[in-house]
C-alpha cells in the first residue's frame, strides 16, 4: 500500500478518489494543484496544497503521486504535470480496475484503467496512458507514453500507438496498423489504413485524413 498525493480537483480527481478508495490498497492523503488554482481548502475531505510546495509537506521519500488528467491540449497538460512530478522526485502508481481483464504485466507508471477494458497477452503499455472504460486492447501491440482512450475502442491486434494520440469513443483500428504520435482518431472512425501521419486527424468509416493537425485542436 501507498499513501498517494493526487493532482488535481476537477471530475477527473473526484473519479480517482473513488476508484482508490473502493478498488485499490491504496490511500490517498491530499490533493495539489497549481496555488493560483486553489479556490477551497479541500477536495473529497481530504487538503489541497500548493503543488509549488508539496515536497516539503508530502517528501517523495514517503509518498507517491498520482495525476490522473484528462486529455487537454493532445495530452500535454497531462504530461507537462508528469514530467514536472518525476523532477520533484516523485514515483507513481497506477490504477488498474479489478474488474479490467489484464493479460499482461507491461503496464507503465501513472496509469488510469477502469472497468471493462480487455487488455490482451503480450500487449506494451507505457507511461501516463488513460484507458477509460470498455476498450479492446488486442494481442502484441504496444501503447507508447501520455496516450489517451475514452471508451469502446477497439485497437485491433499489433498495433503500434504514438505517443500524445488519442481515441474518440467507438473508433475502430485494423490490425497491424502504426498510429503516427499526436494522431487523433475521432468517434466511431473506422481506420482502415495500415499507417498514420504524425499529428494527423482522421474521421469517418472508412476514416479518412483531415486537413487540419491535431497540433492546431483543444481538446
Amino acid at each position: 500500500m501507498a499513501k498517494v498525493v493526487v493532482f488535481g480537483t476537477e471530475l477527473v480527481a473526484e473519479l480517482a478518489h473513488y476508484y482508490l478508495t473502493n478498488d485499490s490498497e491504496h490511500e490517498i492523503v491530499a490533493f495539489t494543484v497549481n496555488q493560483e488554482y486553489i479556490k477551497e481548502d479541500t477536495f473529497c475531505g481530504l487538503p489541497i496544497v500548493p503543488f509549488e510546495n508539496v515536497t516539503e509537506l508530502f517528501p517523495p521519500a514517503e509518498y507517491k503521486f498520482f495525476a490522473p488528467l484528462s486529455e487537454r491540449k493532445m495530452n500535454m497538460v497531462r504530461a507537462k504535470v508528469y514530467g514536472e512530478a518525476k523532477e520533484k522526485g516523485y514515483s507513481f502508481i497506477s490504477y488498474i480496475s479489478s474488474r479490467a481483464t489484464v493479460l499482461t504485466d507491461q503496464i507503465g507508471e501513472n496509469c488510469f484503467i477502469l472497468e471493462d477494458n480487455t487488455i490482451q497477452p503480450f500487449v506494451k503499455i507505457g507511461n501516463n496512458v488513460v484507458l477509460w472504460s470498455g476498450n479492446h486492447i488486442g494481442h502484441h501491440g504496444e501503447i507508447k507514453d501520455h496516450v489517451y482512450f475514452t471508451s469502446h475502442v477497439v485497437l485491433s491486434g499489433r498495433c503500434v500507438v504514438g505517443e500524445y494520440s488519442f481515441f474518440g469513443v467507438n473508433a475502430t483500428i485494423r490490425d497491424g496498423c502504426t498510429i503516427g504520435e499526436g494522431t487523433l482518431i475521432a468517434m466511431g472512425a473506422n481506420l482502415t489504413k495500415t499507417k498514420t501521419e504524425p499529428w494527423s486527424i482522421w474521421k469517418g468509416n472508412p476514416a479518412v485524413k483531415s486537413e487540419v493537425s491535431s497540433k492546431d485542436i483543444n481538446l
